[in-house]
């Protein structure tokens, strides 16, 4: 079948079928097939791209930014637009949309994205909301392809350990049912996912061959994993909560005897940063300070050793950002 995208947003994996999510992490191999050449691309010359961020960014930020250079696009890094304030998100979605080629949102609600999208008239990116996360998903499969040796979607399987109702951990479960990989959550009971939300990916699951599994049973989900994910404890937003987060969740700290109950010695790391995994951080050492935590989610150990693939997945996040914006965009792609 062939795929074309053009014009179309992103903003939850849910829009996109098996065979389009497919397409953009081929695309995204190809293009970092490209990058590492050093060759100059030129799929999205002449468009003008804006990023309009609500929450913070490290690597959200430079990915769309290099990404979009990287193949001759423009970038407007918008922070302090009046959207929301002393004008509507109707109006300000009206206006960008007759300047720019492309939006890119970053913030809280995912009602914001869809509505960006609904008037801007030009395709909308989610680089993270409060319900979804979808471009770290790409990031996330393309380096479960490059450091997994195997060819079938249905013989992996990828673990997320910790807050499994939280915007990654949903993006994981929708990817991964649509892509035929095998899903684990493990995490407390009242951290599970959205009941609706496992349901309707169990149906896709099913289809696609592959298995969900919610549990708090750590030792049930780990076991036979080709990853384990997981997440900081406290998302942007929920500051307040880190006393009761830490009660819930560590026993649920990803570490090497966890890795070791994988029964899997190739067993990968992943995780879509920043991470707490040592006191080099102003909120880690206040952590410490409180509670006496010199790690939260992960050990510096796992983070540090050869299993961890974090970075990989860091830089993989601008390729498969710039397979989205091209795929979305391009004039030539298709041509």
């Amino acid at each position: 079948m062939s795929i074309n995208l053009k014009g179309r947003s992103f903003l939850t994996l849910k829009d996109y079928t098996t065979e389009e999510i497919k397409y953009l992490l081929d695309l995204a191999k190809e293009l970092k097939a490209k990058k590492k050449r050093g060759e100059k691309g030129d799929l999205l010359e002449g468009k003008n791209i804006v990023l309009l961020f609500e929450k913070t960014s490290t690597r959200t930020r430079c990915a769309f930014e290099t990404a979009a250079y990287d193949e001759g696009a423009h970038v407007t890094f918008l922070t302090n637009s009046q959207m929301g304030k002393k004008e509507s998100l109707e109006d300000t979605a009206n206006v960008l949309g007759r300047m720019f080629d492309g939006i890119e949102f970053r913030g809280f609600k995912q009602e914001t994205v869809e509505d960006l999208a609904k008037y801007s008239g030009v395709p909308v990116w989610n680089g993270l909301t409060d319900l979804y996360h979808p471009t770290q998903l790409l990031a996330d499969v393309l380096t479960m392809y490059e450091h997994i040796n195997k060819d079938n979607n249905n013989d992996m399987k990828l673990t997320y350990v910790g807050d499994a109702r939280n915007n990654v951990s949903n993006s994981l479960l929708i990817g991964c049912a649509k892509l035929g990989i095998n899903f684990a959550a493990a995490a407390p009971k009242s951290l599970w996912p959205d009941e609706d939300l496992v349901k309707e990916m169990e149906i896709i699951a099913k289809e696609n061959g592959c298995t969900i599994l919610i549990t708090d049973d750590i030792d049930k989900a780990v076991k036979d994993s080709d990853a384990l994910y997981t997440d900081i404890w406290v998302s942007m937003g929920e500051e307040d909560k880190f006393a009761e987060r830490i009660e819930l969740l560590k026993d649920y700290q990803v570490n090497m005897e966890m890795l070791k109950k994988t029964g899997n010695e190739n067993v990968i790391f992943l995780h879509c940063l920043p991470s707490f995994h040592d006191l080099n951080t102003e909120v880690g050492r206040d952590v410490y300070e409180k509670y006496g935590l010199k790690e939260m989610e992960v050990t510096d150990e796992v983070f540090r050793s050869k299993h961890s693939k974090v970075f990989d997945e860091a830089e993989n996040r601008a390729h498969t950002i710039k397979a989205v914006m091209c795929a979305t965009l391009s004039d030539k792609l298709y041509k």
